[in-house]
C-alpha cells in the first residue's frame, strides 16, 4: 500500500470521527504536485475536491475555497461526469459559505436542471438556489435570478414560494412573515453583518427599501424607518450605501431628512402583476384539465359556441 493509499484510509478514519480538519490535514500530505508518482488527472481533482469538502465541514471555507481553486484548474481536464457535478455542488457550497449568494443560486439553480442527478437532490439544489436569492444583495442580478426562479412551475412546491412570489413583485416583506423560512437557513446563512444584524434581516431590509423607491417619490427617514422596521438612521445609512453602489436611484437630502427615489418603473411592476395573475389562471387551467378533462372539454365547446 503506497503513501497516498494510507492517507487516504487514514481520513475516512478521521472523516467517520467527524474529526474534519485532521481528515482534511491527512489528504493535503498527499504530494500530488510534487511527488514522483504521477497521479490521474481524476485522482487529483477527487482529492482536490474532498479536502474542500471537508474544510466547509469544519466551517473554514477560505480553504476550502484554496482547494476548489486547485480543482478548477483540473475540471475542465476530466471526462468523469460525476467528477463534475461534484465539483459544481462543492463550488456552489463554496460560494454559498462566502456569502457569494448570487453566484452560489445560479450554480445551485443550474444543478437542479442535470438529470443524472436524483430529483430529490435536484429540487434540493432548487431549494438552495431559492435561498441563496433571497439572501443575496438587492439589486439588478438578484432580480434576474428572482424572475427565473418565479417562472420555474417546480418552486411552487418549495416551502418559501411565498417570500419568492411577494420579492419578484416588489411587495413589502414584514418581519413577522419570515420565520417560516428563517427554520430552512442553514448555521452560516445565519450569521451576523457588520451592523449587527442578520444575513436575512439585510438582504430583506434593503428588498423592502427598493419596494418602497417604487411606490414613493420621497419618504422622510423617521417613515422610512418605521416601513422598514428599523431605525430612522439604520434605514438612512443603507439607503445611502445602495445609492452609492448604484443598486438604487435616488439621492438624500440631509437638511430635510429625506430619501428622494427617482426613475420608478411602475410599468414594469404592473407588468409583474399582471403576468404573476396569467401565470396562476394557467396553472389553474392545467390543473383542472388534468383532474376533469371531460367537465374542460365541454365547458370549451360552449365557449365556442358562444
Amino acid at each position: 500500500m503506497d503513501v497516498a493509499s494510507i492517507r487516504q484510509h487514514l481520513a475516512d478514519i478521521y472523516e467517520k470521527e467527524q474529526s474534519w480538519r485532521e481528515a482534511a490535514a491527512v489528504l493535503v500530505g498527499i504530494p500530488l504536485e510534487t511527488g514522483q508518482k504521477q497521479y490521474s488527472v481524476d485522482y487529483k481533482l477527487d482529492t482536490y475536491l474532498k479536502i474542500a469538502r471537508l474544510y466547509l465541514e469544519d466551517d473554514d471555507p477560505v480553504q476550502a475555497e484554496a482547494f476548489i481553486n486547485r480543482a478548477s484548474l483540473l475540471q475542465a481536464e476530466s471526462k468523469d461526469e460525476h467528477l463534475q457535478i461534484y465539483y459544481k455542488v462543492c463550488y456552489a457550497r463554496v460560494l454559498d459559505y462566502r456569502r457569494k449568494f448570487i453566484e452560489a443560486a445560479q450554480r445551485y439553480n443550474e444543478l437542479s436542471y442535470r438529470t443524472i442527478i436524483h430529483e430529490s437532490e435536484r429540487m434540493k439544489s432548487l431549494k438552495n438556489a431559492l435561498i441563496c436569492t433571497i439572501l443575496a444583495s438587492a439589486g439588478q442580478q438578484r432580480s434576474r435570478m428572482l424572475a427565473t426562479l418565479f417562472k420555474d412551475e417546480r418552486c411552487q412546491q418549495l416551502p418559501a414560494y411565498g417570500i419568492l412570489e411577494k420579492m419578484y413583485l416588489d411587495r413589502i416583506i414584514r418581519r413577522s412573515e419570515l420565520e417560516e423560512f428563517s427554520v430552512m437557513l442553514q448555521s452560516h446563512q445565519k450569521a451576523l453583518t457588520t451592523d449587527g444584524s442578520t444575513i436575512l434581516d439585510r438582504a430583506v431590509i434593503e428588498h423592502n427599501l427598493l419596494s418602497a423607491s417604487k411606490l414613493y417619490n420621497n419618504i422622510t427617514f423617521e417613515e422610512l424607518g418605521a416601513l422598514l422596521e428599523i431605525s430612522p438612521t439604520k434605514a438612512e445609512k443603507i439607503a445611502s450605501q445602495m445609492i452609492t453602489e448604484k443598486r438604487m436611484n435616488g439621492h438624500i437630502d440631509q437638511i430635510d431628512s429625506i430619501v428622494n427615489f427617482e426613475n420608478k418603473e411602475i410599468l414594469p411592476s404592473w407588468d409583474k402583476q399582471i403576468e404573476s395573475l396569467c401565470f396562476q389562471v394557467n396553472n389553474i387551467i392545467e390543473k383542472v384539465t388534468q383532474h376533469a378533462p371531460e367537465w374542460m372539454a365541454q365547458a370549451m365547446e360552449e365557449q365556442m359556441v358562444h
